[in-house]
């Protein structure tokens, strides 16, 4: 009787120390999230420079470390710094006059006299849409300035985040193994099962990072390339928001170039419309029907569908995070179903049949 006390005392001890340290963690649940799905993507270097530097650990994780840096981390901040001069050019050109949202609205309303009808069968108030999609602009803008110089003002904390990113990174690839063996101990769901988790959050963590960020690179870059050929204004910056929007599935870089395209037919420039709407639909979603399945469904192991919702819930919860997050917490469900189902439900057939 005072042994099971005594244990259940212990594991309401245990529960109140993890989740108080997980509060006290939960400042830089970004900078460690990242620092684990940076490990995860880069383990197969590290692996490699542990083949041929022998029993160097520290070694290959420092030089691991170092090209995470140069491929991913310098030219990230480089790009959000163009994105972000952009950002505060476009609204300036907003605050000054020289860019009328309402404008911009009424042309393409009188270009496309019919599309108030189809808005008003739909139950939608035209002129109310207008006024908000012109306050939508207005306040994007102001929102883009805002942001840059809240960042500004918080370099200091995101250089930290940053640092403390890397700093864990390193201790990640160097004693990643470890820390997987010693958690798949201490963890009560059997070693196979444990094993089996995490095999399955590694496959989604690095099929979700890499394979959407390569998507966001390709769809983001071709925009960007095309609203530049096209001689469209702010190409850097809506090839970053269009990258930024390409982690929705099916949708994403859409909502970009085919307004403007619209925009392009109500000024009267059908050619360069005709062309950004046959390179929107042919060249950047062809990069989203292709790549994406390829690099995300295929080694996630989820269906289309369920990487759509999955991925639009965990940016609406998580944020940005969450095009990571909620194709890995969808892959773990599954995966805890099906050992569910393997493990329990076909021992309790078995024993039935007896």
């Amino acid at each position: 009787m005072r042994e099971r006390l005594e244990r259940r005392a212990f594991f309401l001890l245990l529960i109140a120390v993890t989740i108080g340290f997980g509060i006290i963690l939960e400042p830089f649940w970004s900078a460690i999230f990242w620092a684990c799905a940076v490990a995860v993507i880069f383990a197969p270097v590290q692996s490699r420079l542990l083949a041929k530097l022998g029993d160097k650990p520290n070694t290959a994780a420092a030089i691991t470390l170092l090209l995470c840096m140069a491929i991913v981390v310098i030219p990230v901040m480089f790009l959000g710094a163009a994105f972000v001069r952009e950002g505060m050019q476009f609204y300036q050109r907003i605050s000054s006059g020289e860019l009328d949202p309402q404008q911009v609205l009424e042309q393409v309303r009188t270009a496309f006299p019919w599309l108030d009808g189809v808005l008003v069968e739909l139950g939608i108030d035209t002129q109310n849409l207008r006024t908000q999609l012109a306050d939508w602009a207005v306040n994007a803008s102001r929102f883009l300035a805002k942001e840059t110089l809240t960042i500004g003002q918080n370099t200091a904390s995101f250089f930290l985040s940053l640092a403390l990113m890397l700093y864990l990174t390193y201790f990640l690839l160097r004693d990643g193994s470890k820390l997987r063996d010693l958690m798949i101990r201490a963890l009560p769901f059997g070693d196979e099962r444990e094993h089996a988790l995490f095999v399955k959050f590694v496959e989604v963590t690095r099929a979700t990072v890499k394979g959407n960020l390569v998507v966001a690179f390709v769809q983001g870059a071709l925009g960007g390339f095309i609203f530049w050929i096209l001689d469209i204004p702010g190409p850097l910056l809506w090839g970053v928001v269009m990258a930024f929007l390409s982690l929705i599935p099916a949708v994403g870089a859409a909502l970009i170039w085919f307004p403007v395209s619209l925009y392009l037919y109500a000024t009267g420039d059908w050619m360069s419309a005709s062309i950004l709407i046959a390179f929107g639909a042919i060249v950047i979603g062809l990069a989203d029907n292709v790549l994406r399945p390829i690099l995300v469904g295929r080694d996630t192991k989820l269906p289309d569908y369920v990487v759509l919702f999955s991925t639009i819930g965990g940016i609406s919860l998580f944020g940005i995070n969450g095009f990571v997050v909620g194709p890995l917490i969808a892959a773990l469900f599954m995966a805890t179903w099906q050992i569910f189902i393997v493990d329990f439900n076909s021992h309790e057939e078995e024993e039935a049949r007896d």
